[in-house]
């Protein structure tokens, strides 16, 4: 790599601290970049960037041609597809040249002439509900945490963040003047939600731990100090959270931990009433409420691990109540409801993609429901899912279907006939083909006999020789499935002969609620070895070499790439471990930290049980560092992360510096920090675009595509 010889990395200072528990020590000498206004960590962190710009500086031209090829792709002045809601159209425009979106509305005269959606001129009587760019002019930072229109579509309320610490300042405006309404309400969580009449708005507050903890009810107009506390959640393991139904006739007010749940329900029409509960919680049994109309729907977990769907009065108080509609079948997992005034859909995975299941309202069923009769496709891998659709009256309802080739497309779909409408197909400007690529579903056998799907994205004319670069990505955790998606920006990757490919690992929630169980707990490690498992499955189908073999994943597939890392590091040419939870026993050790408690019912809790401990102890991946060259590693943070702190990227990679006997001109080893962003990078398309380009140029160059 240009640059790389002669350049000396930081080395960070050691200041050895010791932590002992259940009779183990070990001794941290990198703790002490834990605080971030301490100067001396700023100035590492700067330097750390300043390394990682010179070890790159040979990349800019090819940084500069990922970033443009992801531009000349897009069509940046582009509208979403428009929703009806009452007499409006609503909907999304980006502009060439500008980072954020435009939230706008136009009159809907005509519910079967929809506004074009080529977005290159304006949408006659278009209202600007809320412009991004705009509210962020001056800011490093700008990000929209909520926006809600209240039921007589005269106000709009959102929040937002320009620091990246996801705390969210709240305004109120007339939509048609623009007027400024409220602007009391600051500091608070994601969501906020209006009474019918519009003169009330709910939303939640954070406590220390960044946890929203409290849901509070404000006077649009009124001084933030006489707001009124409705709900306080004590256990440091729930989370909570505010919404509204469909109708606009009920607020909704969700906790959960990652175990367990309860809903509580309250007319939108007596705002200053008193919540009532669903069901009350009962440990381990997890459920979500849908209204529909004269009952509730409910998906729940009581009976059964992967969910069922039941319904229950509208004035139900307990479980007992719930009466069964349909239930899971093997291979699937029940997911949520949405509720219309004619029918049901039933979100759920089925044999590891996703699926919609129809169910229409049958007065004669002693469900209320007819059988259920899903929405089929024709690809081997896709993901679909309701799109926006904010009216309960239709029997027209939009769907959004995408898969690796096949690019974001939304469609009408008629519940009575099936019929389905293409609206609109993400454009792909320069032309585009998708039979120039083929996605494949591979299996790896796991170590202990496990089948764990591989999606593999190829060119058409790829041959399976042993020759390709790859990039292996996963997650792994909290259920969370990586499902088929379309990019834009992957093209780059796939115009260079670069094989894409994605692990399904057991911790996610590909395969139903048993394949997280799988990954969860004091079987984390399997999550770890199931990758490995993929990645010689990769190379063992001649889709590549491990000498042009990428690994990537963030957050907790950060902690993934951390963990294979030193699991198998002969495996990987490099690996990218994005805002990576590497330092988790350090964090999980840790209660007076930001969402630990509440990370318990993931990792579990190792002060208090020492077999959880020796588990994370074996695996976290800044405490198994071992002398032994690793690949290259690039390992990207960012300063105002509530999710990862920096101080995890920062630890690790002095870490490894000081411990890997790897090349440092053949092997760098990289961190990179955004100083103004949040968990998520970056804000704003081409600064995301930016990103991408930088640390994608950092991965082709590691595997020889120049």
């Amino acid at each position: 790599m240009d640059g790389a010889r002669g350049t000396i990395p930081p080395v960070a200072r050691r200041a050895e601290q010791v932590r002992e528990h259940h009779g183990d020590r070990f001794v941290d000498a990198y703790e002490w970049l834990r605080t971030k206004d301490d100067p001396e960590v700023i100035a590492h962190l700067e330097a750390e960037n300043a390394y990682a710009d010179a070890v790159t500086a040979g990349l800019e031209p090819l940084r500069r041609a990922i970033f443009g090829e992801i531009r000349a792709r897009v069509q940046e002045t582009d509208v979403s597809v428009p929703a009806a809601s009452g007499p409006w159209w609503y909907y999304s425009r980006t502009v060439e040249g500008e980072q954020y979106a435009v939230h706008a509305r136009a009159p809907l005269t005509d519910r079967s002439v929809r506004p074009h959606l080529d977005g290159a001129a304006p949408i006659p009587g278009e209202q600007v509900l809320l412009d991004g760019n705009a509210l962020a002019a001056g800011h490093d930072f700008f990000s929209v945490g909520a926006l809600a229109v209240c039921a007589d579509h005269t106000r709009v309320a959102y929040g937002v963040d320009i620091v990246g610490d996801e705390r969210f300042d709240v305004t109120v405006r007339d939509i048609a003047s623009g007027d400024l309404l409220d602007d009391a309400v600051t500091g608070v969580g994601y969501g906020v939600e209006f009474s019918l009449d519009g003169r009330w708005l709910f939303y939640t507050r954070l406590d220390d731990a960044w946890r929203p903890h409290e849901v509070w009810r404000h006077r649009v107009g009124g001084a933030a100090a006489d707001d009124v506390r409705v709900h306080r959640e004590d256990d440091e393991r729930f989370w909570l959270g505010i919404g509204a139904s469909r109708d606009d006739r009920w607020l909704l007010l969700t906790l959960g931990s990652r175990t367990t749940s309860e809903v509580r329900i309250l007319s939108a029409a007596d705002p200053e009433g008193q919540f009532r509960v669903v069901a009350p919680r009962r440990d381990g049994v997890e459920y979500d409420v849908e209204p529909a109309g004269d009952r509730l729907l409910v998906v729940h977990n009581r009976d059964s691990q992967d969910f069922d769907l039941a319904w229950t009065p509208l004035e139900a108080t307990s479980d007992r109540q719930w009466a069964p509609i349909t239930t899971a079948a093997a291979g699937e997992r029940f997911l949520g409801a949405d509720a219309f005034d004619d029918f049901a859909v039933l979100s759920l995975r089925s044999q590891g993609l996703t699926a919609l299941r129809i169910l229409r309202r049958d007065a004669g069923s002693s469900t209320g429901y007819a059988a259920p009769h899903q929405v089929c496709f024709d690809e081997e891998l896709y993901t679909v899912g309701l799109g926006d659709n904010p009216e309960t009256d239709t029997t027209t309802i939009q769907i959004g279907y995408e898969s690796f080739v096949t690019p974001r497309s939304v469609y009408d779909l008629d519940v009575l006939t099936g019929q389905r409408t293409l609206l609109k197909q993400q454009p792909v400007r320069g032309g585009y083909d998708p039979a120039a690529y083929v996605q494949r579903r591979e299996w790896a056998t796991a170590s202990d006999g496990a089948e764990i799907p591989i999606s593999v994205l190829a060119g058409a004319d790829a041959a399976p020789d042993g020759t390709h670069p790859c990039l292996l990505t996963a997650y792994g955790a909290y259920e969370i499935s990586s499902d088929p998606y379309f990019s834009v920006a992957r093209l780059s990757l796939l115009e260079r002969g670069v094989v894409y490919a994605v692990a399904h690992v057991r911790g996610g929630g590909e395969m139903g609620r048993s394949w997280y169980e799988a990954g969860r707990y004091a079987r984390k490690a399997t999550t770890f070895s199931d990758f490995v498992a993929c990645a010689d499955r990769v190379v063992e189908l001649g889709w590549s070499a491990p000498d042009r073999l990428a690994a990537e994943g963030g957050s907790a597939g950060g902690l993934l790439m951390g963990a294979v890392a030193n699991l198998a590091p002969d495996r990987f040419r490099v690996v990218h471990a994005s805002v990576p939870f590497v330092d988790a026993l350090t964090t999980i050790l840790r209660p007076d930290l930001p969402l630990t408690v509440g990370e318990w019912d993931e990792w579990g809790n190792p002060l208090t049980d020492p077999d959880i401990y020796a588990s994370m102890r074996a695996y976290s991946p800044y405490e198994n560092i071992a002398a032994r060259p690793y690949p290259a590693i690039l390992a990207t943070t960012s300063l105002h992360d509530t999710r990862v702190f920096f101080t995890e990227s920062a630890k690790w990679v002095a870490q490894l510096r000081a411990t890997v006997t790897s090349d440092p001109a053949s092997a760098p080893i990289l961190l990179r920090t955004e100083m103004a962003a949040g968990h998520g990078g970056r804000s704003g398309r081409y600064a995301a675009w930016e990103e991408i380009a930088w640390e994608w140029a950092f991965v082709l160059d590691q595997l020889g595509v120049r």
